[in-house]
């Protein structure tokens, strides 16, 4: 195992996927991988001791779930920036040379013959099999409560679809949509699909922000959180915690969720409204 997280450069990691890697039918070339990587000065250690961990909690059969227990506790182990997190390079090399074994458990298709997309491996930030759950951890949690994105990554359709949306960096939009997924409103995949089209849509002509602005993050808070990680015991039994870099806008959530009801329930083709609201 290669005991630092790498930067493996995109060009380097199309180079590595052949299709005999894809269908998990040839060994990746470990050697070459590390030569082709920068070093960093991270720990590959805690990460690989959580994988392990997923591998044992959840069965191929269970390996959706798999996905609202790794992103939180991804997120509070591998304490990156926002712009450290959108560097592709160090999402290849935890997923072609730290944990392939992972990705393919995790996104190894039923097709004949089996095969995991490229882009489970190597690709953009809201398909890649790790840089998908940290990134639904960062924009879903609501300042150090992860409890919201157990409600994002319980959802496929949340992971697959919203997770794309550029209106989603704004907080309170992230929180409406989980609140309408928490309390029923929403729940089959084709109503999240129908919601985010019209979140999207309408997110085109007018300003969330103005309509429902979000409290300032505090940004030392959260530079202190990463850096604290050394000595700290992130549990698995638990939800762990996120930075108090601020929690979103009661009021503004509010706001967006009685605009959400409304665009939804006019929007043609959905599915109706769940009885009980």
């Amino acid at each position: 195992m290669s005991t630092t997280l790498g930067l493996l450069p995109d060009e380097s990691a199309a180079r590595f996927l052949t299709a005999g890697v894809l269908e998990n039918n040839e060994p990746l070339p470990f050697s070459a991988i590390d030569r082709a990587s920068e070093p960093s000065q991270r720990d590959a250690e805690p990460v690989r001791q959580l994988i392990d961990e997923a591998l044992k909690r959840f069965t191929p059969v269970e390996r959706t779930a798999a996905d609202a227990w790794l992103a939180p506790v991804l997120h509070a182990t591998l304490r990156l920036t926002r712009r450290e997190a959108s560097d592709s390079r160090l999402w290849n090399h935890l997923a072609i040379r730290l944990a392939p074994d992972y990705v393919y458990w995790r996104h190894l298709s039923r097709g004949n013959p089996p095969t995991v997309s490229r882009v489970r491996f190597s690709g953009p930030f809201h398909s890649q099999a790790f840089s998908r759950l940290w990134w639904a951890a960062e924009l879903f949690r609501d300042g150090s409560d992860y409890e919201p994105v157990l409600v994002a990554c319980g959802n496929q359709d949340v992971l697959n679809t919203v997770l794309r949306l550029e209106v989603i960096l704004h907080r309170p939009t992230a929180q409406a949509i989980i609140k309408l997924l928490r309390t029923g409103f929403i729940h089959t995949g084709r109503q999240v699909n129908a919601l985010a089209q019209a979140v999207n849509t309408v997110g085109s002509t007018i300003s969330y922000e103005a309509l429902a602005p979000d409290s300032l993050r505090d940004h030392d808070t959260y530079r202190d959180w990463i850096e604290e990680l050394e000595g700290v015991l992130v549990p698995y039994d638990s939800l762990p915690a996120g930075p108090s870099d601020g929690k979103v806008r009661a009021g503004s959530v509010e706001a967006l969720v009685t605009l959400y009801k409304q665009m939804f329930t006019e929007s043609p083709g959905n599915e109706g409204i769940p009885a009980q609201l």
